[in-house]
């Protein structure tokens, strides 16, 4: 009976915060980067960017479920005891406010400062002539011939507006009849948005004012009486019923497609736009006044994050260059096996270069003595040397096993085509399992070493994307262990065929036993706790929102037992719940790299078990999704994990504490600054050096042996004459 109480208590529904709603406090903590000072000028309109593509995606998906449940009248509530009406009313109540921030820091902050450094976005009535004449020509010959006015009347209906596109809504006076006509531009995106103008080394002017300037050479015969933008966000989640079709590909493909028609769950305008013409495409667009948005500036802010790119010059406006470290044994002109060999490796990245991995798969692709490469890809880049490794191994005869997620969000498309190219070049590919994402990320390369079959293995807490690498923050394991190595086998024989294990050594799956082993670990510091000893569990990951792991953390930490979290996104636990979250910390660290990495601790009576993972503590994670948590154990990479994660723990300046429900940064008086990144990136530059010079002081000592030979050399010569 006790048991059933404690349960209860740890479920009340003033002790979880809203999913979505502490998903928007998170975004905010990005627009707070944006709005800091101490941020280099570029990097805070880039973090500004991010905040808008964030939060476009928040609407294509998060806000599209909502919307279909609230459609279909469900009533059921969240933990929070939130019903998805009442969700999706406090979010838009909440992003109406943060839209006024979001333009407030780009019109008030970040404009003005551009252009205190010369670089300057412009109105059309502030170009020079020769700008003007610029602008002109621009729209002759690049702009016109490409631009489609679309008429809105009883015989050509309202056009449909594809998702996420950039629209210009004109309002037009016929100049015979004086009647009033609407119509519709589209601003096609395969032009800058942004676009650069002579008379100065960084001026630009948007895409779609130049548009306007000229919008009336596309209405002969028309007085243009108003022009404003505006832009529709869609459903855009994908929903594949897999048991319903033969060929999932061509499902997701067709999903794909008709995706690009979902319900519109946000309409944003020009807040210059008058009543009549808002009025018109309320009512076409058929969307709810609630999700309709004002804007105070350009729609859409994602151009900011391609201006550091475009600016010239102004290298003080930036994050200074860091150099990624690859250690010597995993070089590419070093036989990465034999070092594997001899111990486990933990990366780093991106303070760890990303080559470390690529130099794995390529030479597994290349050595004669590999017999099979077996790999689970989720986000790939667009232009992937890892496909090219495979496809090149495959080609050698080896055995190439290749699972694609191609559900993996927004993702589907670019998965879909590496898919198909992978089979083209004869790898075998695999989707998973029915009803499940493939989230894990694991490679498996087997060669035949002199002393056997040997099993070689990546495993990794992010994507085997090279690019996202640069600025991810992500933890990766290569071992041969033995055991690891029988498990990773046994998964993909679980993902590609009919097996089930009856049990893994050391790697633990989801869905649901990663949950189960969680449960089974804090349960163990409950109990040690209790009995009256020092109890710890460290975790940290991208999103807690799982509301049994939560109410689980609250039972440990009633307990006694000294909880230390941190969570760079959705946080769903309340601290500071008298009886209940005592004992627990929550930091949130925003900075220059995106944490992505997952790590859990757990100080086991002082064997402190060091695990990393794929998943997050989330639903979807643990019950929806294959997942791979796994041990690290080699004692000086726990060492390594353990101080990663201190360090991150002592930051103070871009970490955020969790007060109850609200974030709130570190309080530095009295304390010296301590930036986690900075540090890991110092980190990196000083193996960097350490390495050259050892490198330096090798080749100098080869020098002077090859230098010392010459005179023995001619002293030889001169007894033989």
């Amino acid at each position: 009976m006790t048991n059933a109480k404690n349960k209860k208590k740890f479920t009340d529904p003033s002790y979880y915060a809203n999913r979505e709603l502490s998903w928007l406090d998170f975004n905010d903590r990005c627009l707070d980067e944006a709005r800091n000072p101490d941020e280099p000028l570029l990097e805070r309109a880039n973090f500004l960017g991010i905040t808008q593509s964030n939060v476009d995606e928040f609407y294509m998906v998060r806000v599209a479920s909502l919307s279909k449940l609230v459609a279909a009248g469900v009533k059921s509530h969240d933990a929070s005891g939130l019903t998805p009406l009442e969700q999706l009313t406090a979010i838009n109540h909440k992003e109406h406010e943060v839209v006024e921030k979001r333009y407030s820091t780009y019109s008030r902050s970040l404009l003005p400062l551009l252009r205190k450094n010369g670089i300057n976005i412009l109105e059309s009535d502030e170009l020079s002539e020769d700008q003007e004449e610029y602008i002109r020509r621009y729209f002759s010959n690049e702009l016109y011939p490409v631009l489609t006015p679309m008429a809105d009347d009883q015989s050509r209906p309202f056009p449909f507006i594809n998702n996420d596109s950039l629209n210009i809504a004109l309002r037009l006076k016929d100049r015979e009849s004086g009647e009033h006509k609407f119509a519709t531009v589209r601003v096609p995106n395969i032009f800058p948005r942004l676009v650069k103008l002579p008379d100065g080394d960084n001026d630009f002017i948007m895409l779609e004012d130049i548009i306007k300037v000229f919008a009336d050479r596309l209405f002969d015969g028309y007085e243009i009486r108003q022009a404003a933008c505006y832009r529709v966000t869609r459903d855009m989640d994908l929903d594949v019923s897999e048991s319903d079709t033969s060929d999932f590909l061509l499902a997701v493909k067709k999903q794909l497609e008709d995706r690009e028609h979902g319900h519109v769950t946000r309409l944003e305008v020009e807040s210059s736009m008058n009543t009549k013409l808002l009025k018109h495409l309320i009512k076409r667009l058929n969307v709810d006044e609630g999700s309709v948005f004002s804007i105070n500036g350009p729609i859409d802010l994602t151009f900011l994050k391609k201006l550091p790119r475009m600016v010239e010059g102004h290298e003080d406006l930036r994050y200074k260059p860091m150099q990624a470290f690859v250690d010597p044994a995993l070089r590419s002109d070093h036989n990465i096996f034999d070092s594997i060999r001899e111990k486990d490796y933990l990366v780093q990245h991106p303070y760890d270069s990303f080559d470390a991995v690529l130099n794995f798969v390529k030479q597994a692709a290349k050595d004669p003595d590999v017999l099979a490469i077996k790999m689970t890809l989720y986000r790939v880049s667009g232009n992937s040397p890892i496909i090219k490794y495979l496809g090149q191994a495959a080609k050698a005869g080896k055995q190439v096993t290749v699972l694609v997620e191609v559900k993996a969000r927004f993702d589907e498309s670019n998965n879909v085509h590496w898919a198909r190219t992978l089979e083209q070049m004869g790898c075998h590919v695999i989707y998973g399992l029915v009803g499940l994402k493939t989230h894990t990320k694991v490679t498996l390369v087997i060669r035949r070493d002199e002393d056997g079959i040997r099993r070689y293995l990546h495993l990794g807490t992010g994507n085997y994307n090279d690019v996202t690498a640069h600025f991810y923050t992500d933890l990766g394991l290569f071992t041969c262990d033995r055991d690891l190595g029988v498990d990773v086998t046994n998964l993909f024989n679980m993902l590609s065929g009919y097996s089930k294990p009856p049990y893994f050594s050391e790697l633990r799956i989801s869905p649901k036993l990663i949950r189960q082993f969680i449960y089974e670990k804090i349960n163990n510091e409950i109990a040690i706790a209790k009995a009256g000893r020092h109890a710890e569990i460290h975790m940290k990951m991208n999103s807690l929102s799982d509301p049994d792991v939560i109410a689980k953390l609250y039972e440990a930490s009633a307990a006694g037992v000294k909880i230390h979290l941190i969570v760079r996104g959705i946080c769903c636990l309340k601290t500071e719940i008298p009886g209940v979250s005592d004992n627990i910390e929550v930091h949130s660290i925003v900075g220059r790299f995106l944490e992505h990495s997952r790590i859990y601790y757990f100080y086991n009576d002082g064997k402190e078990d060091v695990y990393l993972a794929s998943a997050d503590m989330m639903r979807r994670n643990l019950d929806r999704r294959v997942e791979t948590l796994f041990p690290v154990l080699q004692e000086d990479l726990r060492e390594r994990v353990l101080d990663i994660f201190a360090k991150m723990w002592q930051d103070n300046v871009q970490a955020r504490i969790l007060h109850k429900t609200e974030w709130v940064h570190a309080d530095r008086r009295g304390q010296t600054p301590f930036n986690s990144q900075e540090y890991f990136i110092a980190e990196a530059d000083e193996k960097v050096r350490i390495v050259k010079e050892e490198e330096e002081e090798e080749k100098a000592k080869k020098k002077d042996a090859f230098e010392a030979m010459k005179p023995q050399e001619s002293e030889l010569e001169d007894d033989e004459k």
